[in-house]
């Protein structure tokens, strides 16, 4: 397989996650058994299988890969991607993708759907993905993706199953949806992005920014740039209910020595060991 760019690979449960993020040089994740990725500021070769994105903003390191990522689709004779993302991008992009089938000289075909804060996206009977608002520099997105489930209704549990049956053949309603958060994708973001969507917090894979952790950066310039900074992480820790925490997409002013030794002074529990940094 081509190695074209890094990739590292967690499995949590039933779930893989994969990819890279570094701040203004690349961001890309994958979840293959979701059948879905988020960001394409690069893109690894092995992704291309992947047919279904999520784009949280347009910064180039978020973005810069798109076109590539189309044309080899088109020309390993794939069929053309969805890719989603914010709604205001949506112009902008179809001009960058213009220019460069005119430079290529061959098709770039691909389904791109703008959302808003708040949209849903159905994939299959089982799986959807929500959209929240994120505070960064420009117009962006979180992601979260949730397992649907068909539970039947408390005031019939205690029913038996020739009952429940005759119920159902009677027209009753007789079980409601259920919702569990599987992976959520912040993208970059000022903490307000997770603070005002609290089921990032319940999700059981969040994926998060985490772009400075020197004591000595001043958190309001850094939150005025949409970022976060280590010492907010720290303030929220009781939040955080998910199973794993992976923190990604740091300044390119540190090395990871230096990133995992101001964690593991401000954090030496890992947040109880579910913890990852993607350095």
């Amino acid at each position: 397989m081509v190695d074209n760019a890094p990739v590292r690979a967690m499995v949590h449960g039933n779930l893989t996650v994969e990819g890279y993020s570094r701040a203004a040089v690349q961001t890309y994740w994958r979840i293959p058994e979701l059948k879905l990725g988020f960001d394409l500021g690069a893109h690894p070769w092995d992704f291309m299988g992947t047919s279904t994105w999520f784009v949280s903003h347009s910064h180039l390191d978020h973005i810069a890969a798109l076109p590539t990522y189309v044309a080899r689709r088109r020309m390993m004779k794939m069929t053309p991607p969805t890719i989603y993302l914010p709604a205001h991008a949506i112009g902008g992009v179809r001009q960058v993708l213009g220019g460069f089938s005119r430079l290529d000289r061959g098709r770039l075909p691909c389904e791109l759907v703008g959302l808003e804060p708040g949209d849903e996206v159905e994939l299959t009977r089982e799986l959807l993905v929500t959209t929240s608002a994120t505070k960064h520099t420009i117009p962006s997105l979180g992601y979260i993706v949730w397992e649907r489930r068909k539970k039947l209704k408390s005031e019939f549990t205690n029913l038996s199953s020739d009952e429940i049956r005759d119920l159902r053949l009677s027209g009753v309603t007789i079980s409601e949806e259920r919702r569990i958060p599987l992976v959520a994708y912040l993208g970059d973001s000022a903490p307000q992005g997770l603070d005002d969507c609290p089921d990032m917090y319940r999700a059981k894979i969040l994926i998060a920014e985490m772009t400075f952790v020197a004591p000595g950066h001043r958190r309001e310039k850094i939150h005025k740039h949409g970022h976060i900074h280590l010492d907010d992480i720290v303030e929220r820790r009781d939040r955080f209910k998910n199973e794993k925490v992976i923190l990604a997409h740091f300044s390119t002013r540190y090395h990871g020595r230096q990133i995992e030794r101001f964690v593991s002074k401000a954090m030496p529990d890992m947040l109880d060991g579910r913890l990852e940094l993607w350095i």
